[in-house]
């Protein structure tokens, strides 16, 4: 039996209180599962708000039975006609899909995507557009086998400038180089391990808004099929009162 895990990574740019990034995940209508990470323009408020509008419109899309490119390109046409043309986002949509048993990427971001595999790391970065500007824009589409020890990263452009203002490199295409494939390690260690990279060369104060999307195909002894879903966040404590509890009688 195979495992298929998801483990992803969040940031705000320095300063602001909210990444500019959206990320939903929604379960395919013919089995599997796809996550769809937008960024949108700019960052703080209005970018989360319009990734936040795009990433809602191709999760229903999806729900609908869209195909992947078709739901990306419905996408790129609202927004280009929605803002007629003045606003870009990066679009990217990874899913496992069990009745073609392939993982799909639909790509609209210049940033490439990376595949680890017993064979080693292949970059998958042929040139894609950004939604929004020019019309008929095309998502780049590849497929990938389900096969183990395969590990899939995606991430935002924030990734790609860690460390640009103190001219310092990432060494992402380095690192991932040597990330042992058939030791089995967790998505979760993979991710974490790039974001911990990314915000030591940022010094801790990320230039961008950065999110990082993995995918780790890993053999399993599992005998149950127990699907499991783990989410944490950072909140700010509340600042308004805490209302007082009646009093006993």
């Amino acid at each position: 039996m195979l495992q298929i895990q998801v483990a992803v990574a969040k940031v705000a740019r320095h300063g602001n209180g909210e990444s500019g990034d959206t990320l939903e995940m929604i379960e395919r209508p013919g089995g599997g599962f796809s996550f769809v990470l937008v960024d949108g323009e700019g960052s703080g408020r209005g970018a989360k708000t319009l990734s936040n509008l795009l990433a809602t419109r191709a999760i229903s899309l999806l729900k609908d039975g869209a195909r992947d490119g078709a739901a990306a390109r419905a996408v790129h046409d609202y927004l280009y006609t929605y803002r007629m043309g003045q606003v870009a986002a990066t679009l990217n949509i990874l899913s496992v899909d069990f009745q073609s048993g392939k993982i799909l990427m639909s790509r609209n971001n210049p940033a490439p995507f990376f595949v680890i595999s017993r064979s080693g790391l292949h970059s998958y970065n042929e040139p894609s557009s950004p939604i929004g500007l020019q019309p008929m824009i095309k998502p780049v589409i590849t497929e990938l086998p389900v096969s183990p020890y395969t590990y899939v990263v995606v991430f935002t452009d924030g990734l790609n400038r860690a460390g640009e203002r103190y001219g310092d490199d990432l060494g992402l295409v380095n690192f991932l180089s040597g990330w042992p494939a058939e030791a089995g390690r967790s998505a979760e260690e993979l991710t974490e391990e790039v974001l911990r990279r990314a915000l030591e060369v940022d010094r801790g104060q990320p230039s961008d808004d950065m999110s990082i999307l993995t995918l780790a195909v890993l053999p399993s002894n599992a005998e149950q099929r127990v699907r499991r879903l783990v989410t944490t966040m950072p909140v700010e404590a509340p600042t308004w009162p805490t209302p007082a509890l009646p009093e006993a009688e």
